[in-house]
């Protein structure tokens, strides 16, 4: 299944977003073999920089530095595929500026909503920073389910128990883009979030 062909906006309704950045991930994925989903904020500026763009893609390359702080190394993301790893963009397009306005989280979250829908048999999804946690929040709220999330830095709710559509859910920290790596201390967090979360879903090394 090719995922760029299952989702696509098609009224495009956000503001505050930068529309000539949309990217949908244009992998091949094998729905019953993803155990691992793991969620950025939104697709990168430059097309060539988003996730399954070639291991030197910016996003592509920063989430493989993550996962391999984690333990767990491949030369490129399509290899990840294989192991039951999915990475992918809680926003479609891409950010202007610092942050991404609610509506436009809560618009995407329901393509996110139809991306996520194949993969029945994950264990385990990393929300990587604020944008994929309210991502989630806002589609638990559309099944009228409580937030799978609660409320709170992310420094005092990373670690706890939550369960998001049947799976756990691991709010974690930003691994795409420029500004991964630069706090140490974010980075071993970021670590220590993905390899609970593998080791959830049985893909521990």
């Amino acid at each position: 299944m090719r995922i760029s062909e299952r989702v696509g906006c098609v009224d495009w309704p956000c503001e505050g977003v930068e529309q000539g950045a949309y990217h949908v991930p244009a992998a091949e994925v094998d729905p019953e073999r993803v155990r691992v989903v793991l969620i950025a904020e939104t697709a990168a500026p430059q097309a060539a920089d988003n996730c399954y763009q070639g291991p030197t893609a910016l996003y592509e390359a920063t989430t493989l530095a993550a996962l391999a702080s984690a333990g767990l190394r491949a030369a490129a993301l399509a290899e990840l595929l294989e192991h039951g790893i999915y990475c992918t963009t809680a926003v479609k397009c891409g950010k202007v500026g610092y942050g991404v306005p609610t509506a436009a989280i809560n618009a995407c979250s329901r393509l996110l909503e139809q991306e996520l829908a194949p993969f029945e048999g994950v264990r385990a999804y990393l929300l990587m920073g604020d944008v994929a946690i309210k991502a989630a929040n806002a589609i638990a709220r559309r099944a009228g389910q409580p937030r799978p999330i609660p409320a709170g830095a992310t420094y005092r709710i990373r670690g706890g128990e939550y369960w998001f559509v049947g799976a756990r859910a691991f709010p974690s920290y930003l691994q795409a883009g420029p500004s991964y790596g630069i706090e140490k201390s974010k980075v071993a967090m970021i670590a220590e979030d993905i390899a609970a979360a593998l080791r959830v879903a049985g893909l521990a090394r």
